[in-house]
């Protein structure tokens, strides 16, 4: 069985930023311990699979580890492999997952992806948190993940966690944020629990991001940056019920998979 394998780095313009996703489109759905079997061997954040089903794309991530319920980076990547390279004419793609049903419309040279919001709900501070980031945010909230609000950029960029204790928290995945000094927020996101120490950018964390960061600024545009290694820019929206977060995409690799 020959599988068509697409690597697009998403949330960047240029090859080696933003975050890396492999993409294989599907006539049909193989057993589930294969396709977990290809993201294991893919080993990157997120391997996403699809299968064109005349309206809609049914749509599904794998880490290297387990299926998750919302990915942002690789729907971003699938959208742009759908739009550039399956022919694919109309305006907007539906995308059927495990999270409801999901968009993406071109936006000028962008795609804008169309996700829930999830708007964080205080919770307190703990000492395993604490202890885990090695260092004492202001402020956390709760929604699939737990989100750390820190005062300043620096403290982000500066945070070495503990990813042995990050894996025993709760949560699927850990955000931290502060204000941007020339983004309207900044954040990272570890998830070693779902098989990804540190994600490179997370579309997903933003569906929590812009909620909160559209509350705190009084503002429904946003522009935000990832602190990766890699980094990645995030254009953002606050629509209420849902939020919309639009980026770049950059090919990088076009391949086969052979079982």
């Amino acid at each position: 069985m020959n599988l068509p394998l697409y690597q697009i780095d998403a949330f960047t313009d240029k090859p080696f930023h933003g975050n890396p996703a492999a993409i294989c489109p599907l006539t049909e759905w193989p057993d589930d311990q294969t396709l977990q079997d290809i993201a294991a061997e893919n080993n990157l954040a997120e391997t996403a699979f699809f299968i064109d089903r005349g309206g809609h794309f049914h749509l599904r991530w794998f880490t290297p580890a387990i299926e998750i319920d919302l990915c942002g980076h690789a729907t971003l990547a699938s959208a742009f492999v759908i739009f550039q390279y399956l022919g694919y004419s109309k305006e907007t793609i539906r995308f059927r997952t495990l999270s409801g049903d999901l968009f993406a419309s071109r936006q000028g040279d962008k795609i804008a992806l169309d996700f829930p919001a999830w708007k964080p709900q205080p919770v307190d501070l703990t000492s395993d948190l604490i202890q885990a980031l090695g260092a004492e945010p202001l402020q956390a909230f709760k929604t699939r993940d737990l989100l750390a609000v820190f005062s300043h950029q620096a403290q982000i960029l500066s945070l070495r966690p503990d990813f042995y204790l990050l894996e025993q928290m709760e949560q699927l995945g850990i955000i931290v944020t502060a204000p941007g000094i020339d983004y309207d927020f900044v954040s990272r996101f570890f998830a070693p629990k779902a098989g990804v120490p540190e994600d490179p950018v997370t579309g997903s964390a933003h569906s929590s991001l812009i909620p909160y960061w559209a509350e705190r600024l009084n503002k429904n545009y946003l522009l935000a940056k990832q602190l990766s290694h890699r980094t990645g820019v995030l254009y953002c929206q606050y629509l209420g019920e849902r939020v919309k977060i639009a980026g770049h995409c950059a090919p990088y690799l076009i391949g086969t998979i052979s079982l």
